[in-house]
């Protein structure tokens, strides 16, 4: 495996799966807390009358609960039971938790495994390390666009230039993270990934917090997901840098193999 404005009229069936997709989607990164209708409506860049025909419709079908507390929509039970079935042929949580332990244990830091979802990242599972001190950066629910988080980069890295290049282009820098994340930024950090053959993070996201990620091949060569590890900036000299990601690489490469 390698490392070297929508306007609000009646749509088409797959529109419609196309903005309940997107709704969905921005429901699930506000929970547990749930969210507004407006909110998912900006979030979805959809209007505010369409996204709740569409939530209304997806909470008759068992998809999405509405708190009638205070309003706020939440994902539904039907969407845990769909996501349970699914979990059979999809999940690699359990084939992937030898390799995060292994990981946690032979470098003290926390490890993760992230999963791609279009031009996101999603972290689906993580291991505690034995250093008491942590960043916290990322927990089970936790997305990033690719190319931002080191799990994001190690996949982007190892995309076609073209699918980079449109990603790259998506990407909107939230005013907390710290630069550069414009297009030559990412792009230096990709050449860098590939000659590594891992992502380094060295607090874009969160100052003072490191992170390292290496990409984790479907069968047919695809990268849909990565191991990564985050800890304290003074963790991660250049001294320590190599071993760490080296020790990283093995042990996405044996989850590869488990994979195919």
């Amino acid at each position: 495996m390698p490392y070297d404005v929508v306007m609000d009229v009646p749509a088409p069936s797959s529109g419609v799966i196309a903005r309940a997709s997107a709704v969905l989607t921005a429901l699930s990164r506000h929970e547990p807390d749930g969210s507004t209708t407006s909110v998912l409506a900006r979030e979805a860049s959809l209007p505010r009358a369409t996204t709740h025909r569409l939530l209304a419709d997806m909470a008759e079908a068992g998809l999405i609960d509405r708190d009638v507390r205070n309003g706020r929509w939440h994902l539904g039970s039907q969407i845990y039971l769909l996501g349970t079935v699914a979990a059979t042929r999809y999940d690699i949580v359990e084939l992937a938790r030898d390799s995060l332990v292994s990981v946690a244990r032979e470098t003290g830091e926390s490890a993760y495994l992230s999963t791609r979802q279009g031009d996101e990242t999603v972290c689906v599972a993580t291991e505690e390390g034995s250093f008491p001190l942590r960043s916290h950066v990322l927990q089970v629910g936790t997305r990033f666009p690719l190319g931002v988080a080191s799990a994001g980069l190690a996949i982007l890295a190892h995309l076609p230039k073209e699918e980079q290049d449109r990603v790259i282009a998506a990407i909107t820098p939230e005013p907390t993270w710290r630069d550069p994340h414009d297009g030559a930024g990412i792009r230096r950090r990709i050449a860098r990934t590939r000659r590594t053959g891992y992502a380094e993070n060295p607090g874009l996201i969160v100052e003072g917090s490191w992170g390292l990620g290496a990409a984790v091949f479907d069968s047919a060569g695809n990268p849909l997901w990565a191991l990564s590890i985050t800890g304290v900036q003074t963790r991660f000299g250049r001294e320590r840098l190599p071993r760490l990601g080296r020790l990283l690489m093995d042990e996405a490469h044996n989850l590869t193999k488990r994979l195919g």
